[in-house]
């Protein structure tokens, strides 16, 4: 499958900002581009996976599907939100086909082996033969579920399918450090506090959009006619993260004057500022005084994509009328970008299409995330 990339076409992605060239149409439209991404960026990094409101009480499991993958998303019993396939280990019958509370255990519908929450084997019944529950050649020790490396941070759950990237906390400790005033508890605003955008585009290009404000004043003239392209910044943390920032949030008011209330012990910078990240390679984050919200970019194929957002409050507590209308709010602003991206899928079928150029002064988060795509993907063929 790598013989569908081009090294020197990597090679011009990753050049200065000046003479760099994007990824090239194959990266949104071949499939076996695609599969190749999803091995060198999404399997060998730190992907998001989902929010840990979704499973908010101790045995509550919810299947997801990453990449065709099945996993379960489950709180154990003792509070540990944890990711495992979503297999037995006998036959491979899928455990848990929709969300649920596990009652005692984990139970397989196919022949009934069950699974402690933390994911060992409990329960082999009739293994031995009609009445025998045991038998020498099955060990139960040895046969509890996979469980897929995971790391929650922002209230996002990470995984790390292949099991080879470094700590998260490692890779991203200048992120963490940069962000660690929102290093509190958050609270997510429950059902009517998210909700999933499809899309009709590849997920890069999502990140791509996010990541810079250069389209504010055409794409979003509400967002931009007081929090303006011009007080707006570029975040350009080459080889880890990027995104934007502003000087000029505007915090939500509803009847009488109320607002959400704020993080504790924020600095000075938040009381009108707000940032604006992508922790690579698909979760979008976003940090002002009184909420914070998280994007998780479900990759479904090379033209789909499905945006899971999710938003948190300081405190458990909130107006729910203004919870509603932030939700709207946001809502409203992310669907304004559906188009952009859509148009851009679109385009990258015209095959004289080079990838386009970046504007070195606007376009800095965007090549960042361009340029680290790019060594991902060399690296893993370099590998083969």
């Amino acid at each position: 499958m790598a013989q569908h990339i081009a090294m020197n076409t990597l090679d011009a992605v990753r050049r200065p900002i000046e003479t760099a060239n994007g990824l090239p149409n194959a990266h949104y439209v071949d499939p076996a581009v695609f599969e190749v991404e999803k091995h060198a960026v999404l399997f060998a990094n730190w992907s998001g996976l989902a929010v840990t409101a979704d499973v908010p009480e101790n045995g509550d499991a919810k299947p997801i599907e990453f990449l065709g993958i099945p996993l379960l998303l489950i709180r154990d019993q003792k509070g540990q939100v944890r990711v495992f396939q979503n297999i037995c280990r006998h036959r491979g019958m899928i455990l848990v086909s929709e969300p649920k509370k596990i009652e005692g255990a984990i139970r397989c519908p196919y022949h009934s082996w069950c699974y402690s929450t933390e994911g060992r084997l409990v329960s082999t019944p009739h293994v031995g033969g009609a009445g025998h529950n045991t038998h020498d050649a099955i060990d139960k020790s040895l046969l509890g579920l996979i469980e897929v490396r995971s790391h929650i941070w922002f209230e996002t759950v990470f995984i790390n399918v292949d099991g080879n990237a470094a700590p998260f906390e490692e890779i991203h400790a200048e992120l963490i450090a940069r962000w660690a005033d929102f290093d509190q508890p958050m609270h997510h605003g429950g059902v009517d506090s998210t909700f999933m955008l499809p899309v009709k585009t590849n997920w890069k290009l999502a990140v791509e959009n996010y990541c810079e404000s250069y389209h504010l004043p055409w794409v979003h003239p509400g967002l931009n006619s007081y929090s303006r392209l011009e007080d707006h910044y570029n975040i350009d943390e080459k080889g880890k993260y990027s995104g934007q920032g502003t000087l000029v949030y505007r915090q939500l008011t509803g009847e009488n004057g109320a607002v959400f209330p704020d993080f504790a012990g924020l600095d000075d910078k938040w009381t009108t500022g707000g940032e604006y990240i992508t922790v690579y390679p698909n979760v979008l984050l976003g940090v002002q005084r009184d909420h914070t919200f998280v994007i998780v970019l479900e990759p479904v194929a090379q033209t789909q994509t499905r945006e899971h957002i999710h938003l948190f409050y300081a405190s458990p507590e909130t107006e729910t009328t203004l919870r509603t209308k932030n939700a709207a709010q946001w809502k409203d602003v992310f669907t304004e970008d559906v188009f952009v991206v859509e148009g851009m899928q679109k385009g990258r079928n015209a095959p004289a299409f080079d990838g386009g150029r970046f504007s070195p002064a606007m376009d800095g988060p965007t090549h960042c995330f361009h340029d680290w795509v790019a060594g991902k993907v060399a690296d893993h063929i370099a590998a083969q």
